[in-house]
This record gives C-alpha cells, sequence and structure tokens, in this order.
C-alpha cells in the first residue's frame, strides 16, 4: 500500500507534534472541528470533564432560537451525532449515572430543535431516535432508584409532544424493575381516575378539536390514549399479555388489524385457539392481509390444515396474492399442485384488475401469459402506472416484443393525450424503444404497424413541438 494512502498507520508515522499543527491549521476555519477537539480534551482529563463541556453544548443549543435552513442543517445534525456520541461512547463507559442524565437532557433539547429546523428528510429525528434506545444500555448501570425513575418516566410522557420519548418505558424497563413499573402503573392508574384537563387554547382550536375527536371532547380522548399506551407498554414489559389486551375495547378488537395484533401476542404465547376467536369476532368487510395472515397461521397452529387452505385460495381469488398461492400450492400433493397453479392463472388472466392481473405474471413469473394477457387487454392498460409498465416492458422487450410494444405505447399516448410535458422525454425514449423492436414484429396483428402508429401520432399530436424536438 502506498506511504501516501490517508489511513491510521501512515498518519501515525507523522508523528505527534507534525499531526498537532496539523490538527490547529485544519481547525483554523472550522468551528465544527475546533468543537470536536476541545471535546476530546476534555475527555482525556475526565468524564466528568467531558460532561460540563458537553452539558455546556446543550445549553447552548436548547437556547438557540435561530432557524436552521438546509444549508446549514447538516451542520447541526453533525453537532447533535457528536455530542450523543461523546455521551453513549466516552462518558457512558467510565460514568454512567453521568451519561444518563445527559441523555435525558440531550432528549429533552428535541422540541427546541424541531421548532427551528425543517426536518422533512428525517434526519434531525434519526439522530435523537438513534441516541434514545442507548437507555437500554447505560440505565441499568447507572444506579437510578425505581421509582424515583418511575416518576420521572411519567412526566416524560405525559409532555412528549414532539414523540421524542415514544418507547421510553420499554427501554427503561430494565432499571425501572418490578418495583418502578408498578409505581409507574399506580401514577398511570391515578391520573386515569383524575378529571381531563382542557388545554389553554384558543376556544375556536379547542372547539375544532373536540368537534374532530371522537367522543366530542378533545382532552379526555387525549387523555384515554396516553393512558392505553402506557399501560400497554407496562404489561408488555411484564409480560402481562392478557393486561396488554385488556386496554382494547370490545369495539377495538372488532378492527381487523387490531385483532390481527392481538391475535399475533396469542399466538406467540402459544394461545391459537384465543388467537382465532379474537379474529373471527372481527368485523371483516372485505380483505385485509394483515388479519388473513393471522388467520391462517391461527388455523394452521390448531391443525386445521383444509381449512387454512381454503382461506389461502380465497384469498389468492379475491387479491391475486402471489405468496397466498405458493403457500397453497405447497401443501398439495405432487400433480394436483400443477392443475391449481392451472386453475390460478386462468383466474388471473380474467381478474377485473387488469393491473394486478399483470403484476400477479411478472411476479410469478411467467412471461408467456404477461404477454397474452397484455396483448388480449390491451386497451385497459393504465399508461399512467409507468411504475408498473416501465419494468413489465423492459422484462418482456427481449423475448416478447410485440407485448412490450403495446406497454410502451400506453404509456407514451397517456403522456401525450394528457399533456404531460413532464413526461416527454420518457415517451420519447419509448417510442424509440418501439422503433428498435420494430425488425423483431413481423405480424402486428389488429393493432397499427410501427410506421402506421407514428404518422398517427404525428398527424394526432402534431402541435406538440417539445416532444417532436426529442425525436431523431
Amino acid at each position: 500500500m502506498s506511504k501516501k494512502t490517508l489511513n491510521q498507520a501512515n498518519l501515525a508515522a507523522l508523528g505527534a507534534d507534525r499531526l498537532a499543527d496539523l490538527l490547529i491549521e485544519v481547525s483554523a476555519g472550522s468551528a465544527d472541528i475546533k468543537r470536536r477537539l476541545r471535546l476530546e480534551l476534555s475527555h482525556n482529563l475526565g468524564p466528568e470533564e467531558l460532561a460540563r463541556d458537553v452539558r455546556k453544548r446543550l445549553v447552548s443549543i436548547r437556547r438557540s432560537t435561530s432557524f436552521v435552513g438546509w444549508r446549514k442543517r447538516k451542520t447541526l445534525v453533525k453537532d447533535l451525532t457528536t455530542q450523543a456520541e461523546m455521551i453513549t461512547g466516552k462518558i457512558a463507559p467510565e460514568a454512567p449515572a453521568e451519561a444518563f442524565e445527559l441523555l435525558w437532557q440531550f432528549i429533552e433539547i428535541a422540541p427546541s430543535v424541531y421548532e427551528r429546523v425543517d426536518d422533512s428528510r428525517g434526519d434531525v429525528g434519526d439522530v435523537f431516535r438513534a441516541a434514545l434506545t442507548e437507555f437500554s444500555q447505560i440505565a441499568p448501570k447507572a444506579g437510578l432508584e425505581p421509582q424515583n425513575l418511575a416518576v420521572r418516566v411519567w412526566d416524560a410522557v405525559r409532555d412528549n409532544g414532539y414523540g421524542e420519548f415514544d418507547g421510553i418505558i420499554g427501554l427503561l424497563a430494565p432499571a425501572l424493575g418490578d418495583e418502578g413499573l408498578e409505581h409507574l402503573k399506580t401514577l398511570v392508574i391515578t391520573h386515569q381516575g383524575a378529571p381531563a384537563q382542557d388545554t389553554q387554547d384558543h376556544a375556536a382550536l379547542q372547539f375544532l378539536r373536540d368537534l374532530r375527536s371522537s367522543g366530542g371532547n378533545f382532552a379526555a380522548d387525549q387523555k384515554t390514549r396516553l393512558v392505553k399506551m402506557c399501560l400497554q407498554d407496562i404489561a408488555a414489559a411484564q409480560g402481562d399479555i392478557d393486561g396488554y389486551i385488556a386496554q382494547y375495547s370490545a369495539q377495538d378488537l372488532t378492527r381487523p388489524r387490531i385483532a390481527a395484533e392481538v391475535a399475533q401476542i396469542l399466538s406467540d404465547a402459544a394461545r391459537p385457539q384465543d388467537a382465532l376467536d379474537v379474529l373471527i369476532g372481527a368485523d371483516v368487510g372485505g380483505r385485509d392481509a394483515e388479519w388473513d395472515a393471522a388467520y391462517i397461521a391461527s388455523l394452521l397452529a390448531l391443525d386445521r390444515v383444509p381449512e387454512a387452505q381454503s382461506h389461502r385460495w380465497e384469498v389468492f381469488c379475491d387479491t391475486l396474492d402471489v405468496q397466498a398461492l405458493r403457500d397453497y400450492l405447497k401443501v398439495l400433493p405432487d400433480f394436483e399442485d400443477i392443475e391449481f397453479e392451472d386453475a390460478a392463472k386462468a383466474h388471473a388472466a380474467q381478474f377485473d384488475d387488469m393491473t394486478a392481473a399483470l403484476r400477479f405474471f411478472l411476479e410469478w413469473p411467467d412471461l408467456p401469459f404477461a404477454a397474452r394477457l397484455i396483448e388480449d387487454r390491451a386497451a385497459e392498460l393504465n399508461g399512467d402506472l409507468y411504475q408498473v409498465l416501465t419494468p413489465a416492458a423492459e422484462a418482456l422487450r427481449n423475448r416478447h416484443p410485440f407485448a412490450a410494444v403495446l406497454v410502451w405505447r400506453s404509456m407514451i399516448d397517456h403522456a401525450l393525450w394528457d399533456g404531460r410535458s413532464t413526461r416527454y422525454a420518457h415517451a420519447a425514449d419509448h417510442l424509440m424503444d418501439c422503433a428498435a423492436a420494430d425488425a423483431e414484429i413481423a405480424d402486428y396483428g389488429r393493432f397499427l404497424s410501427h410506421d402506421a402508429y407514428v404518422a398517427r401520432l404525428r398527424e394526432v399530436h402534431r402541435h406538440k413541438s417539445s416532444f417532436w424536438v426529442r425525436i431523431p
């Protein structure tokens, strides 16, 4: 390896004095590098000194009110990441109690940061979410008093406006222990019995919130959601399955996705009959993938294979779900699976939703069937669904060029008829793809030949010059 390669060994060979000079030179124009170097120097003096510097920086970040634009967001993310790494990577191993306090303060500054930065990309939130998970490693070593910790957790979840403390109960469950979790449960239940307090918002805003809430009282609904979430998190931490499920009302359990979640919990606890009973009680108006999966799993756990198979076939017939069909065919005896696969393909070819049918044949995969479907039902192709049609044409172009051409034409026609100028470049590429495939197509049957198709385009869309300038 070259002696000039930037790696640890080559840089170490420069010697400490030379490296120090270089760092001073490099940091002269960078506040970030200066801050990082000072943190490293502080750490060299001990975790207490580093903790003091980190605390000062967190206070500075909290007090800042200036909006962070997109140009400075990367710098902010780097600064936040550095502070989190100092806490979790350098302070925590030597002073876990100090690290716990600093990490708590770090998470507490999240609302003030969110209020002055556009985090639509989520990179700022990612820093706080990653730091939050470190509580599970630091808290058990910090020697925390369980009941005091329970009070602190309760205060945090009640004032969790930006979701900065989401999941904190589960993360701190080992540190809370049975004593802390029980005390936390007492705090939650006491809060549950107290009257809901209205917020001090403007009367008009309060009216709109009450109007949108299920019971006509936003504060009461908000309180109910908080209590339910906390009691479920506590139950999950204690392994109390029935306590977790008890937080769902009878009405909640009629919702297919909640029923599926509860069924999964019961199945994991080796209670498949209870899981099936919950699923049967749900109000399933149509197809719900999670409910269907849980229902089939419960039937299989009870060794009710014929019923599970029947439901798999129903799911496939209604949705053309590839995995449902694969699971169904796996259980069938040899040769019988071929018969049912043929029946499944025949059903898919006549399926009302032509796009769903095309997806099925591409995913199965069966390209000859996909090509035949396109030729038979070309008028049903939705040229706006380029996310599906573009990869479909690519998959078909080598062995089924005629079908690929029909797909490309549907996207071209859609772009031109609807005047989608932003897609003219793609449409022009598709037209050139059609020209390239023309040499491999002997007969267009009931469809226009390539030359006739282009001629029609030129006649009908002759005024769309921004498209035609792209055609050689």
